[in-house]
């Protein structure tokens, strides 16, 4: 019971932080309906899902990393690490579409924060992984 409980009050501190960190901007964009479901999922994982997202996003940036070394978005490396990425996404946005994913590697470049983030992995994978993202989206 205390592990539940543990984990219960762990998720709840990452949507009270993001709460705090993006909360507003968030709202103001998408409206409190859809920031509030993003919320309740968040809240709703197991603690298998969450940890089952974990491991895509590692092994998601590891296989990136490979990827933007290798300089092909449309290679078989990019185009795993698009497949992981539709993997986590789905573990959050249970209603995935392309058009969903290719609005994900837009803002991830847009964004700077996305950006930054991305970046960290490896010089201009931003832009790698939202050009992967259209070439994954385009296919049948």
């Amino acid at each position: 019971m205390a592990d539940i409980e543990n984990f219960n009050g762990f998720k709840q501190s990452l949507v009270d932080k993001n709460e705090q960190t993006y909360g507003r901007e968030a709202r103001a964009k998408y409206g409190d309906k859809a920031v509030d479901k993003a919320n309740a999922r968040v809240k709703g994982l197991t603690h298998k899902q969450y940890d089952e997202g974990e491991a895509l996003r590692l092994e998601l940036e590891d296989v990136l990393k490979a990827a933007v070394e290798a300089g092909d978005p449309a290679g078989e490396l990019a185009q795993k690490a698009c497949t992981l990425h539709k993997q986590w996404l789905n573990l959050y946005q249970p209603h995935y579409s392309a058009a969903y994913h290719m609005g994900l590697g837009e803002m991830y470049v847009a964004d700077e924060r996305f950006r930054e983030y991305y970046d960290k992995l490896a010089l201009g994978c931003a832009r790698f992984l939202r050009d992967a993202i259209r070439v994954f989206c385009s296919k049948p």
